[in-house]
């Protein structure tokens, strides 16, 4: 075992650099992992464009080979192809906690195997479950996210799933995994547009049946676009007492939004991101199974980088260059 490795840092806006740093000592219940792969996450982006927090290291999703294990550990063995949650990522050896692996089947490669953004997308669609088969949803924002929120819809028996993105290569990718239609955001319908351009003559007397409100717009819509404008028109889709499911990241500024729109349909609005570590643990082995499987159709989006070029590939994944969906990077 070598006493040092090799760590990405920041080291200011837009600028990373490789240093030495000590390989982990591991407790107990750990195990050590050499990281083969490590990729690259929307929401520390931000932290690379401004280079706050100088000398702090990035990433939180990996795949790897068992090390070495902690004298308590059980159910791994040196050579094991592993992912999961905890530990870092950029570096070339992480200490993770032995509850929080699983082991990747043989048949599916490392670049498809990365399960902490999957783990991510799976409890996001978890939180909107079709209420009957063939029901019909939308997704807005088709990076990486977005793309893996389709096929999940489509596995989890949604019918028309539509697709919504700026740019004409992501709604290409949304089509080959499931989505039924696909609209730049100037080309929507004026039907699934619900907002007060489209809804006439607002009643709140109580005396009508509001039938205008409820032919209008989508039940189910998922936002992952991480943008403000991005989500006030996820919010326009929703069909009076539908569901707002918001998985994009806002991490760079406040938003506005139409509350008042939001409020007068009635919609739920659900906060789709996941903070019980343990329940996303969890969830990594049901994404892995899923996807050897064969039942959730989603691999062969990510691009393997060398992780010198880090600041280029982020650049890359700031203007979509070359239909970018999704990098990891190996040192």
């Amino acid at each position: 075992m070598p006493e040092t490795m090799k760590k990405l840092i920041i080291d200011g806006p837009r600028k990373t650099k490789i240093i030495e740093a000590e390989v982990p000592e591991i407790k107990d219940n750990e195990v050590l992992v050499r990281v083969t792969l490590t990729g690259m996450c929307r929401s520390e982006w931000h932290r690379w464009d401004t280079g706050s927090d100088p000398g702090r290291g990035l990433g939180h999703e990996w795949t790897g080979t068992v090390e070495k294990l902690g004298k308590n550990v059980a159910g791994f063995r040196p050579g094991d192809r592993v992912t999961g949650l905890g530990g870092g990522g950029y570096k070339e050896y992480i200490a993770v906690k032995a509850e929080r692996l699983v082991l990747i089947p043989d048949g599916l490669a490392d670049g498809d195997a990365i399960a902490e953004p999957l783990a991510c997308l799976l409890s996001a669609a978890a939180k909107l479950p079709p209420a009957l088969l063939g029901d019909r949803a939308a997704v807005v924002g088709c990076g990486y996210m977005g793309l893996g929120t389709v096929s999940l819809f489509k596995a989890m028996g949604y019918g028309d799933i539509i697709a919504v993105d700026k740019r004409p290569e992501a709604l290409e990718n949304a089509r080959r995994f499931g989505a039924t239609e696909t609209y730049l955001p100037e080309e929507l319908p004026k039907k699934y547009i619900s907002d007060f351009s489209t809804i006439d003559n607002p009643d709140l007397t109580r005396s009508g049946t509001n039938a205008e409100l409820f032919a209008l717009g989508i039940p189910t819509v998922m936002e992952f676009s991480g943008t403000e404008d991005g989500l006030a028109l996820a919010g326009a889709l929703v069909k009076a007492h539908g569901r707002l499911g918001v998985g994009g990241y806002h991490h760079d500024s406040k938003r506005c939004v139409d509350f008042m729109l939001w409020n007068y349909k009635a919609i739920s609005i659900i906060n789709c991101h996941e903070r019980r570590i343990s329940y996303e643990a969890s969830l990594c082995q049901r994404c892995i199974d899923l996807l050897a499987r064969g039942i959730w159709k989603f691999t062969g989006v990510t691009k393997i980088y060398d992780v010198k070029d880090f600041d280029r590939v982020s650049e890359m994944m700031e203007t979509h260059e070359g239909n970018f969906i999704k990098a990891a990077f190996r040192f």
